[in-house]
């Protein structure tokens, strides 16, 4: 069943696109293969990226409002109403396994003889415009050009070819052999976001242009950072007085180093949170860095330290146990 991207991320078909981020974000928290474990939400997560990459770029949505789930795969300068018209007449004729008949007199469908057998290429080219095939003697009904299909492929990056952006060789295997791409990718591409290459998916038939190939993002793992939507995750080890007394402290970002400020008292766990500081949007508002707190103490003291950890632990009432 097709999914409705607006349903998917639970805002109306009229949301703007400060709201259509805000609901992405709270989703994508929710749904992140390493924050939820339910069975099913890697699933729900890569359909939340789909619809915010849709609906949060001005001429996909565009398309999507008018095309519906037929947006990737419409000519550019299709009619809205046509096409619906012609998927219509399609899906009527789907049950009759993909062939109009019947023995009724003429009329219905743009004079088209019901008692003779009718392709639904015919019916449907006759609807876009094509020349009538084989001799049929009525003229618009025929496929015409049938524009090629689209294809799709995956590609993998690190998430400092996310931040920065990146090119990429693919070799796509097609009815014409191997062919080699240079691939261009954008700052800011998410995990499951789809980058349209227009033209380069299967050949259309006639003087229809070729399908588009659709390259979806997969952001690798890696030792430092987790990333949620456009938001980066990463933990900061700092030392006991720093946590304590409060400290600026250097921390690297897919941007670059950082100065956070850990206030004092702090403790591992506590969230300090770097504002656009994660991936960048080409587009809308950057994800923010969220450096999370780890504190770590000396495996090997030296004779100092540990005199003055036990005048500490002499002269303390901190119980660390006390929900207090």
């Amino acid at each position: 069943m097709a999914k409705d991207f607006y349903e998917v991320l639970g805002v109306s078909r009229d949301a703007d696109p400060a709201e259509i981020q805000r609901a992405y974000r709270t989703l994508a928290r929710q749904n992140h293969p390493d924050v939820n474990k339910q069975a099913g939400a890697e699933e729900r997560f890569k359909d939340i990226a789909e619809a915010y990459d849709v609906l949060s770029d001005p001429e996909q949505r565009r398309r999507y409002d008018a095309f519906g789930e037929d947006f990737r795969r419409v000519p550019p300068d299709a009619d809205p109403a046509a096409w619906r018209q012609g998927r219509a007449y399609a899906d009527a004729g789907a049950g009759a396994r993909g062939r109009w008949s019947g023995g009724g007199p003429s009329g219905g469908f743009g004079g088209a003889d019901f008692g003779d057998e009718i392709d639904i290429e015919d019916l449907l080219g006759g609807i876009f415009g094509g020349r009538g095939r084989g001799g049929r003697g009525r003229a618009g009904w025929g496929p015409g050009p049938v524009p090629g299909a689209d294809h799709e492929a995956e590609v993998e990056v690190s998430v400092e070819e996310a931040y920065r952006g990146t090119e990429r060789s693919l070799t796509i295997t097609g009815p014409d052999g191997p062919r080699t791409l240079d691939v261009t990718i954008p700052p800011g591409v998410i995990d499951g976001q789809r980058i349209r290459l227009r033209g380069q998916g299967g050949p259309g038939s006639g003087d229809a242009a070729a399908g588009d190939l659709y390259l979806v993002v997969r952001i690798a793992d890696h030792p430092r950072y987790r990333v949620e939507g456009r938001d980066v995750h990463a933990l900061l080890p700092v030392a006991p007085w720093e946590a304590a007394l409060g400290a600026s402290v250097s921390v690297d970002t897919p941007g670059g180093a950082a100065t956070v400020k850990v206030p004092a008292g702090s403790s591992s766990h506590r969230r300090l949170r770097l504002k656009g500081r994660g991936l960048p949007h080409p587009k809308g508002t950057p994800g923010d860095f969220y450096a999370e707190l780890q504190v770590r103490v000396p495996r090997n003291l030296s004779d100092d330290e540990r005199r003055h950890f036990e005048e500490l632990a002499k002269v303390s009432r901190f119980d660390a146990r006390s929900r207090r």
